[in-house]
């Protein structure tokens, strides 16, 4: 096969997972930055959902996009009216059919399920638009049916027949399988729709890819109901790196449209999460380090930059000498082989004791051993926070910026984000961005100790840094301080 379409369902199965709300606005920056990043149709959503969907969808179709647009629709006659006056391109004519979902769900029969998709293909057909067929609970249905419905809708000149393994119990060996067995008397371009639930969704995707599907239906981050969709950078990544297959997506973008999906769903991305997690292309371990300095080939199967990711080294109990001379050098640090055989002692000795060696703490123990006192770019003067029931959190700090008095406010959904958004206020010269906030409860009780870890982005370079305290707010003010002092000194 030459080339596998991408079908990105991010705005409408990827919005159906738990506590995620797009607005319009939301929704098309996140087409605009699919429609970049080269991907071959856009679920735009499912216009039988409200109206504000319907807008939504509607704005898209209107964008002028590269990338096809379809709209979800169930096999309603006013489910299909209402996508197609959205003026999308193709129906995402969703069927199900599996006895399960036609007894307990339908109420209907195989039958009626099969006359109902023919009228209603034949339908979107006659009104200038394309067809994809899309067999829920394809994974669990007698493939006997499928293959006649498959046929049937053929004949009323269905674009595309996609398969859905809905409740995610397929594996790569029965996909492939099944897709075999529908490819040899498929007629019509084959799509695969996977869900995540036994952590097989890439898999189960590429198994149908090998046994002849040309579409995939993907989510930006694998999100989408339950444990998600199967995830686009994966998929996409290894179609091209391990089956050689043209997929016209530009892979250095990955990284950015992931923390887009990222920042307006509301869903942390897991450190551990391949291709574009931060844990990605970081390297603690010493020999680890050592392979990557000599050739990164060696512990990197993929070059972070061809997923529009950089490569890291984090400091820990398991670090090299390597690694640390390499931060030591990033922030600009001389020493001498004695004072890094020090440093390195210092760092081995934190990570022994559990502790999570950040940027900060790198440069505090490097300044301690040269006998360096570093400026305080940024120094905090007072903090007021207030927040209850009857008004919206609100922060104010005074701080020294190089030296002039700054004041300025924040509010947030809590007192701690209040807090964070006045320095961001106060701070609004110095380019940075809040990628990750993460609070540890270090000791028990109504007066535990926290520990505040902060990362920040500033120009490409992210820098970790901590703050601890009884008072989660001072803690994580004092973290931000601590890390935009550390972005200043560079």
């Amino acid at each position: 096969m030459a080339r596998v379409r991408i079908l990105d369902t991010t705005l409408r199965d990827g919005e159906q997972t738990p506590g995620v709300s797009l607005t319009p606005d939301e929704k098309i920056q996140i087409a605009k930055a699919l429609d970049d990043l080269g991907v071959d149709v856009i679920e735009a959503g499912a216009a039988i959902t409200s109206e504000g969907e319907r807008e939504s969808i509607k704005r898209i179709a209107r964008e002028g996009l590269r990338a096809e647009i379809a709209s979800y629709a169930r096999l309603l006659r006013n489910d299909v009216d209402l996508a197609i006056d959205c003026g999308v391109d193709t129906v995402f004519l969703v069927a199900p059919t599996s006895d399960l979902h036609i007894k307990y769900k339908l109420k209907s029969t195989r039958g009626r399920v099969l006359d109902d998709a023919v009228e209603l293909i034949d339908y979107c057909k006659s009104r200038g638009v394309k067809v994809d067929l899309c067999t829920e609970d394809g994974s669990r249905t007698d493939v006997g049916f499928l293959l006649k419905l498959m046929e049937s809708a053929r004949k009323v000149k269905v674009d595309r027949f996609t398969v859905a393994d809905t409740v995610g119990i397929m594996t790569p060996e029965k996909t492939h399988d099944l897709f075999s067995k529908l490819k040899k008397n498929a007629k019509v371009p084959l799509g695969v729709h996977c869900h995540d639930d036994l952590g097989l969704a890439t898999s189960n995707t590429l198994a149908a890819v090998r046994a002849g599907a040309e579409f995939v239906d993907v989510t930006v981050n694998g999100l989408g109901e339950r444990a998600g969709n199967a995830s686009l950078e994966e998929v996409v990544m290894a179609l091209k790196l391990s089956y050689g297959l043209d997929v016209r997506v530009k892979t250095e973008k990955l990284r950015a449209v992931s923390e887009l999906v990222e920042k307006l769903c509301g869903v942390p991305v897991p450190p551990n999460k391949a291709i574009v997690g931060d844990n990605a292309f970081t390297h603690e371990a010493g020999i680890h380090v050592d392979g990557i300095l000599k050739k990164p080939e060696t512990y990197e199967a993929i070059k972070p930059e061809l997923v529009g990711a950089q490569r890291r080294f984090v400091l820990g109990k398991h670090v090299g000498m390597k690694s640390v001379k390499r931060m030591l050098d990033e922030i600009k640090v001389s020493v001498n082989e004695k004072q890094l055989k020090e440093i390195f002692d210092k760092v081995k000795y934190l990570g022994d004791k559990g502790k999570h060696v950040t940027s900060v703490d790198l440069e505090a123990t490097a300044n301690s051993v040269l006998g360096l006192k570093p400026k305080k770019h940024i120094q905090m003067k007072e903090l007021v926070a207030v927040a209850g029931n009857k008004f919206t959190p609100t922060a104010s700090v005074k701080l020294l910026l190089n030296g002039k008095e700054v004041v300025e406010s924040g509010t947030g959904t809590g007192p701690v984000d209040a807090a964070i958004n006045a320095i961001k206020h106060a701070t609004k010269n110095v380019p940075f961005e809040l990628m990750e906030y993460h609070v540890d409860a270090i000791s028990g009780g109504s007066d535990a100790i926290v520990r505040i870890e902060v990362k920040l982005k500033s120009k490409g370079k992210i820098v970790t840094a901590q703050g601890t305290g009884a008072d989660i707010v001072l803690a994580s003010v004092d973290a931000m301080i601590n890390g935009l002092n550390l972005i200043m000194s560079r």
